[in-house]
């Protein structure tokens, strides 16, 4: 892990967050295959196609949308999707997460993991993310505590200089990634609004995960589009990140329940870092539907502006 340093226009300006770093080696199978373009694939169920599953998983999550027991879905309004989605299968709103980021280099396999809740609605969580040893240049590091909010990280934890009592924050719409892997964890929104812009699924199978009947899509998203297709909240991250990847496209294989809930999603980024590619898996495991979100964000005064020191 490594601190960054963005330029803005004349002066240095410092970015204190987790860059992953080392190369993840290729792994097979992983693209998606099937119907070209746009093409829906029906799968086994003979209902809804597996594009408009992957596509809605993210509404589904914040309850905006919901797909009865029949597999009919159902658009709620933004403003209201709580209401309307009351008694319906499907409304997630929240959940409780598990997160995990990995790269490999030089033999050398490095993985960071989070675990926390997160409030689909309103776009805010909070995690505690483990770096495995010396993945700060430590032997030891506390566990980095992470707020996530539209446009915005909190760290507390972070090292480097920065008081163990004071937070740091990055505007994410700055960074070259849109925070899809310096954090060290993939934003649970974005990472469902990613699916948005798939432009080829392929319905693989019907498995358990957990003891949840799922079923598991494999296929390749284009950020620039799912940028386009986003919420305005989203909207200034991942058109971050369609820049600062090396290609625009992302492949994932993502695991939805019965109720159109996205259960788990997998994306394989190839993020264009100073030096060579490097090649990151992220992983975004989503359970406890429901569950209660408290997320306070740090005031100004708790929020560190100093420098911050190099590794």
């Amino acid at each position: 892990m490594v601190v960054q340093q963005h330029r803005s226009g004349g002066g240095a300006r410092a970015v204190c967050a987790l860059a992953v770093v080392g190369v993840m080696a290729a792994t097979a199978g992983c693209g998606g295959g099937g119907g070209g373009g746009d093409r829906a694939m029906a799968d086994e169920r003979g209902g809804v196609g597996s594009l408009d599953a992957v596509h809605r998983a993210a509404a589904v999550l914040a309850g905006t949308a919901t797909v009865t027991g029949t597999g009919t879905a159902t658009v709620a309004g933004a403003a209201h999707g709580a209401e309307a989605g009351a008694g319906v299968r499907g409304v997630a709103g929240s959940a409780e997460v598990r997160t995990s980021m990995e790269t490999a280099a030089g033999g050398t396999r490095v993985t960071i993991r989070g675990r926390g809740t997160y409030d689909f609605r309103h776009r805010t969580g909070r995690l505690t993310v483990v770096l495995p040893k010396d993945a700060a240049g430590e032997d030891e590091h506390r566990p980095i505590i992470e707020l996530l909010a539209p446009g915005a990280l909190y760290m507390m934890n972070r090292g480097a200089g920065v008081p163990e009592d004071k937070w740091v924050r990055v505007d994410t719409t700055t960074l070259e990634d849109g925070n899809l892997v310096t954090g060290g964890v993939t934003d649970p929104m974005a990472a469902a609004e990613l699916l948005l812009g798939a432009r080829q699924v392929t319905y693989v199978e019907r498995t358990e995960l957990a003891g949840v009947t799922v079923r598991h899509y494999r296929g390749v998203s284009d950020i620039g589009r799912a940028a386009r297709e986003v919420s305005p909240e989203s909207r200034g991250a991942l058109a971050a990140a369609a820049k600062g990847f090396r290609t625009h496209t992302v492949p994932f294989d993502a695991y939805i329940d019965e109720q159109g809930r996205l259960r788990k999603v997998r994306h394989r980024f190839s993020f264009a870092n100073e030096g060579p590619a490097v090649e990151v898996v992220s992983t975004t495991l989503l359970y406890g539907f429901g569950v209660p979100v408290s997320v306070r964000l740090p005031d100004d005064s708790d929020i560190y502006t100093g420098k911050i020191r190099q590794r």
